[in-house]
């Protein structure tokens, strides 16, 4: 193969083109068709969405541990949750690739993550904090970087929340 394979650079293009290929190839109708062109077509494009999701459960958590530090800043759970917020996003940032940015869904992120927090803090007892925003005050230049300001993160949620007026009093 003499010309560079999407592969390596963009798994997510690559396996759905792969998939375009395989159901063209199925529709010829000179071409035996032992093979279940359709279910391997959607296995390979499996793979490019597997990425995507891996990366958006990771952030997902991370932001989970995020709100939930907030809603519940007295919580013996407290040093637990920046750990773990810590742990998510050192993985997420060790399965993102720059052709992910694009991919990454920011509404079902955050809408996952507050559902996250919203379980785990009614097992404490707790409420998520009010008045979170639609869209999440976070993306990638803040939560796919090496060392993560957690106080200035902490910082953005808590400002685009009722939380604000408390934090500038």
């Amino acid at each position: 193969m003499d010309q560079p394979s999407l592969y390596d650079d963009d798994i997510v293009t690559w396996a759905e083109q792969q998939a375009s290929t395989l159901r063209a190839l199925a529709r010829r109708p000179d071409l035996l068709n032992i093979l279940d062109w359709e279910n391997v077509a959607e296995e390979i494009e499996s793979v490019g969405r597997s990425q995507v999701q891996a990366v958006e459960s990771l952030l997902a958590q991370t932001l989970a541990h995020l709100l939930k530090r907030l809603s519940a800043p007295d919580a013996a759970a407290l040093d637990l949750w920046y750990q773990e917020a810590g742990t998510f996003q050192i993985t997420a940032m060790n399965r993102y690739e720059r052709f992910l940015r694009q991919r990454l869904d920011w509404d079902k992120i955050w809408s996952s993550a507050q559902s996250l927090a919203k379980l785990s803090l009614r097992r404490y007892g707790d409420t998520l904090i009010p008045n979170l925003p639609a869209q999440c005050p976070l993306g990638p230049d803040e939560l796919l970087v090496l060392p993560c300001d957690w106080d200035a993160a902490l910082r953005r949620i808590a400002g685009s929340t009722a939380l604000k007026s408390a934090l500038e009093s």
